[in-house]
């Protein structure tokens, strides 16, 4: 028996892993939502939960990606599924990616974005436009986070998107707090056109997992923000909320449960494949 005490027994299950940016306050109960939604599915399982943001990582103490696969080799496991709760793929997709499948001794399989392929577009708009406006009452803006890097591959998911858009509904434009769809070109025609007097109302949908700070304060704040912009151009601007645990939170795409079980669609695709490997 000895002889067989320093051997380790491997676990025959994947470890599943949720990669997140993180947050370190709102942003919590909505991560903790989809980890109850995970734990339910999955409840034989064993989740890690790894954070990609520097920033958040030294607020809190979570742990890194890197971290987290390391622990996921330490506990028995030699496949991992791996979920980046990202809406786009583009250099975080990537990072997160290249950190999990180029770990040693631990099969990794990285599972797909909300929005990886065009065809979930459709599955995306289905649950979100619940919530636009028809056109005889306003003006729809979804909100993208974007990335001020031209180079990022993700700049061409986003520009697909405001194609899209364009194309499917009459009311219902794109923005990106950085790069492209350019946010200020797109108030410099709207202050230039009769859009406000055509809609006079403005919604905006944050198209981010979690509103944090860019909402509350660059998109909805009292100063310098896309709202006050908005209301300059004459629109009456809005953003929906909803209530976690009785507070009160600005919609984001967490905020639907149509949302998370999209996620939760691809996290099931990324197990079965794990189990493949």
């Amino acid at each position: 028996m000895q002889a067989n005490m320093g051997i380790k027994k491997f676990k025959a299950r994947p470890a599943i892993i949720i990669a997140a940016f993180g947050s370190s306050r709102r942003g919590k109960a909505a991560l903790n939502t989809f980890n109850e939604k995970v734990a339910s599915y999955y409840s034989d399982f064993n989740i890690y939960w790894a954070f990609t943001s520097a920033i958040i990582r030294r607020k809190t103490g979570n742990p890194g990606l890197h971290q987290i696969l390391e622990k996921v080799a330490e506990d028995g496991y030699r496949q991992a599924a791996v979920l980046p709760l990202q809406i786009f793929p583009g250099s975080e997709y990537q990072k997160i990616y290249d950190t999990a499948t180029q770990y040693p001794g631990l099969r990794a399989v990285v599972g797909e974005t909300l929005m990886h392929r065009r065809e979930f577009f459709t599955d995306v708009l289905e649950v979100v436009g619940s919530d636009f406006l028809h056109p005889d009452e306003g003006l729809n803006i979804v909100a993208l986070h974007g990335t001020p890097d031209a180079n990022d591959p993700v700049n061409r998911v986003y520009m697909d998107v405001e194609k899209y858009l364009l194309g499917k509904y009459e009311n219902v434009v794109a923005a990106a707090l950085e790069g492209v769809p350019d946010a200020e070109t797109f108030f410099t025609s709207v202050a230039n056109s009769k859009s406000a007097k055509l809609f006079q109302r403005a919604r905006i949908l944050p198209f981010m997992y979690t509103a944090g700070l860019h909402v509350e304060d660059d998109i909805m704040g009292e100063s310098g923000s896309w709202k006050n912009k908005l209301n300059e151009a004459g629109f009456n601007v809005e953003c929906l909320t909803t209530k976690i645990d009785g507070e009160k939170y600005y919609k984001s795409l967490a905020s639907y449960p149509g949302i998370q079980d999209l996620f939760l669609q691809r996290l099931v695709s990324c197990v079965k494949l794990a189990h493949q490997t």
